[in-house]
């Protein structure tokens, strides 16, 4: 299926690893012209590199942004004053018992998780609305719809961001832009090898650690496994073409099943 992708400029936030890299290496694989972001030069050699390396005539740069500091964010602006897709992926989480949470860390997940996004859409929003055609994207998580006990703070955040997106949408009526929010569930990022590296060190397998936390941590899952980067991207880059037209104001699930809804 050909996406219709070609040429058209993408930003993609939190794109050295996981997810971001996934739906980079994603957009340059169906012809876009993607813009990376990190936090340092050598993360950002390293992903180009990976892009690359699948798709030798992809045009990929980046740009060393720390999106917890509004004058990087400032300075990104102006180095990508305009982009057709804005895919709002940074993001940070941390584990943390609800009544030791300070406002210190309130404000830094809001700081990363909400406003990157908004400060992003609040140049590129109306430029897209003046050409008549763009993408943004919000890459939540199902923990906004289920907010995890143990991380009250990052879900909170997650569900902010399905309210931004959803205004935002509100907002595009009879124009060619769309404004999406997409609900990955537990994926195998980074973060969640390491996790499941520190559970094989208590005498589990990986694949035994996995089922573990399966059958007692997302019992819901109808996956009963972790979700690839790759599966994300694939989502992802569907809803960042042309072909979505249709699809606007949504939140799309891609979870292996652990929400229970209808």
């Amino acid at each position: 299926m050909d996406l219709q992708l070609t040429n058209k400029l993408a930003l993609v936030t939190g794109s050295t690893a996981g997810i971001g890299l996934a739906i980079a290496r994603r957009l340059a694989a169906e012809g876009a012209r993607v813009i990376i972001t990190g936090r340092t030069e050598a993360r950002l050699a390293e992903a180009r590199a990976a892009i690359l390396q699948e798709t030798p005539q992809a045009e990929v740069r980046g740009v060393a942004v720390d999106f917890g500091q509004a004058d990087e964010v400032t300075n990104l602006l102006k180095e990508v004053p305009r982009v057709d897709i804005l895919v709002n992926n940074v993001g940070i989480f941390e584990p943390k018992p609800f009544a030791e949470i300070p406002d210190e860390d309130w404000l830094r997940f809001f700081e990363v998780n909400v406003l990157s996004g908004v400060r992003l859409a609040r140049q590129y929003f109306p430029l897209m609305l003046a050409q008549n055609w763009g993408r943004i994207l919000f890459i939540s998580s199902e923990s906004a719809l289920q907010i995890p006990q143990e991380m009250i703070h990052y879900g909170t955040t997650k569900t902010a961001q399905l309210a931004v997106a959803r205004g935002l949408a509100e907002l595009t009526a009879g124009t060619a832009v769309t404004v999406n929010s997409v609900l990955p569930g537990p994926t195998a990022s980074e973060g969640v090898e390491e996790f499941l590296k520190k559970l094989a060190g208590d005498g589990k397998t990986r694949e035994e650690a996995e089922a573990d936390f399966f059958a007692h941590a997302r019992p819901s899952s109808l996956l009963k496994r972790f979700i690839t980067p790759e599966e994300i991207a694939n989502m992802v880059a569907y809803l960042s073409s042309p072909l979505a037209a249709a699809t606007n104001g949504a939140s799309v699930l891609v979870d292996g099943g652990v929400v229970r809804s209808i």
